[in-house]
């Protein structure tokens, strides 16, 4: 009988990854503001996320980007609307 411990599986990680390089220009400089690096600020966020998510329990800045990948259109009116009701109108 040997001594082989089961290890769990892990997540095949992709070859590449592809970004927008402003994207990570911008990242790269928000990451040397606060202290930190790159690769960690993207796998805090990608670890932030939920899985299968009841979208209440999302930080606020998950729940910001998860709105824009809906898809949505919003439009200048519902977004005037938006920020009279969130500032209190003019």
């Amino acid at each position: 009988m040997t001594n082989e411990r089961k290890q769990p599986k892990r997540p095949k990680r992709p070859k590449n990854l592809l970004l927008d390089p402003d994207a990570v220009a911008r990242g790269e400089r928000y990451s040397r503001r606060h202290g930190t690096n790159l690769s960690r600020l993207v796998g805090d966020f990608l670890r932030s996320l939920p899985l299968g998510a009841d979208e209440s329990t999302l930080t606020p800045a998950v729940r910001r980007l998860w709105g824009i990948t809906r898809g949505g259109d919003a439009g200048r009116e519902t977004y005037r609307q938006h920020l009279d009701k969130k500032y209190g109108g003019r």
